[in-house]
């Protein structure tokens, strides 16, 4: 059985959470950031990219699975049932299907894939909705990581 794996760098330097990645032997992480910007150092895209390369890890962002404005706002206040209501109706569009679609086909070919996003908790996070879809579609175990314990 494939594992997809989950991560979240809030409160976590990078070399953490590339850290917990070897560990876990991750080849690729999916950023599934709306906006792969951050104000923490080595999280936006083009560092992220460079860092993972160098660690041996393939970076990919699926922008489309991210969490629409109004949703990332719900999160920020702690409305997780307005997020999950706009979330919901957010992965059922075409681009989001086709990016979900090809994370399936990544992880159905076996490979060792890490979901990305900032909150430290998944179950604060839309990236465990991704995963929970992922799991269903490909019957992959899904395993949280969470930089500074490792697995």
């Amino acid at each position: 059985m494939a594992s997809l794996f989950t991560i979240g760098y809030e409160q976590t330097p990078l070399a953490d959470v590339i850290d917990a990645l070897k560990r876990a032997k991750v080849k690729i992480l999916v950023d599934t950031r709306a906006v792969a910007a951050s104000r923490r150092a080595g999280f936006s895209k083009k560092a992220l990219s460079a860092a993972l390369d160098e660690a041996g890890i393939a970076y990919l962002h699926f922008q489309k699975l991210g969490t629409p404005s109004e949703g990332r706002e719900a999160a920020r206040s702690g409305n997780y049932d307005k997020l999950w209501k706009i979330y919901g109706k957010h992965i059922k569009t075409k681009p989001a299907q086709d990016e979900l679609a090809e994370l399936n086909k990544l992880v159905e070919a076996g490979k060792k894939v890490c979901l990305l996003c900032y909150e430290r908790k998944p179950e604060e996070c839309h990236r465990s909705k991704i995963a929970e879809l992922v799991a269903k579609e490909t019957g992959a175990k899904v395993v949280d990581l969470f930089p500074g314990h490792f697995i």
